[in-house]
């Protein structure tokens, strides 16, 4: 039982806020980098914002910087990404996955643990 659960995806008017969650076991979320990717119907899947263990560090893609905070609680073994501002663009599914690698690197690639994902609609 690896795999993260996230919840929190829903219908939200441009402008609107969102607040995301992903749990996961102790075990598997312990000591290790999270982050969040989303995908849209006929796109790529692209890195939204990652954060370090101990939460010291944060980064984020340049599209959602400024509106978009990804927190953690270790202690509830959960990673949040709140949303602010949402924009058209911003709707697809959203995906927590474990980072394998570097919190820096940004790619699929260095993830190793997906969630199943949760929608975010943004309607005009």
């Amino acid at each position: 039982q690896v795999q993260p659960v996230e919840s929190g995806g829903g219908l939200v008017q441009v402008g609107g806020s969102l607040s995301l969650s992903c749990a996961a076991s102790v075990l598997f979320f312990s000591t290790y980098c999270m982050g969040w990717f989303r995908q849209a119907p006929g796109k790529e899947r692209e890195f939204v914002a990652s954060i370090t263990w101990s939460g010291g560090s944060t980064y984020y893609a340049d599209s959602v910087k400024g509106r978009f905070t990804i927190s953690r609680d270790n202690a509830k073994s959960t990673v949040y990404l709140q949303m602010n501002n949402l924009r058209p663009e911003d709707a697809a599914v959203y995906y927590c996955a474990r980072n394998r690698a570097r919190c820096s690197d940004s790619t699929v690639a260095s993830y190793d643990y997906w969630g199943q994902g949760t929608q975010v609609t943004v309607s005009s």
